[in-house]
This record gives structure tokens, sequence and C-alpha cells, in this order.
């Protein structure tokens, strides 16, 4: 199995800055796709930045010049820099990766952290 932990959340207030962190632990061989989504109360889950082994990555509109996605491989650690945030990027921040692990003969599996809320005052 492979446990994500997010941690970075918080109380902000619009135009500031703040730093998700998700690491990874368990049993993995590979990480294929990391990504961050978020849901606000009553909506969808929606895909905030992802991430993609070679470096490729899809991001919401909403997000774009302002949030970036790194990751860190030897670490097993997704980072989401959030730049002028805005009272509309309020809600819980959840990581996801897509990964194997050892002993899973080839099999690729989704993964979720906890959450993390992210909340932007005006």
């Amino acid at each position: 199995q492979v446990q994500l932990v997010e941690s970075g959340g918080g109380l902000v207030q619009a135009g500031g800055s703040l730093i998700l962190s998700c690491a990874a632990s368990g049993s993995i061989f590979s990480i294929n796709v990391a990504a961050w989504y978020r849901q606000v109360s009553g909506k969808t889950r929606e895909l905030v930045k992802n991430i993609i082994t070679g470096g490729s990555t899809n991001y919401a509109d909403s997000v774009k010049g302002r949030f970036t996605i790194s990751r860190h491989n030897a670490k097993n650690t997704v980072y989401l820099p959030m730049n002028d945030l805005k009272p509309e990027d309020t809600g819980v921040y959840f990581c996801n990766a897509v990964a194997r692990i050892i002993g899973s003969s080839g099999r690729w599996d989704t993964y979720w952290g906890q959450g993390t809320q992210v909340t932007v005052s005006s």
C-alpha cells in the first residue's frame, strides 16, 4: 500500500501564498502520476494540477500562472506552490498518486491522501 500525507494548508489572505506538500510512503516501486485535486463543499472534486513521469503537467485554467507543481522523486514528495491566492481557491486539497507497489506484478493503483484545508480570505 501507499500512504499519502499532505501538509502546508492553512488560512491566508487573498494575494498570499502557500506551499502544499505531499509525502508518499509505503512499498512504492514507482509513481507515474502525482496530482493535487481540490473539493469545495457540495461540489465535485476537481483536478488542480498534476505531473506525469517525464515532466508533463495538466492543470485547471483557473490556476494558470499562479500554481506550479514539482516532484522530488528520491523523496517521493510532490509540492504545490500556490501564489496570488484568491477566495475561490478555498477548499480541501487532496494529494493523489497513481503508483505501483513492490510485488504488484505491474499493476497501477490510485491512492488519495486525507486532504488539507486551504482557506483564502478576501
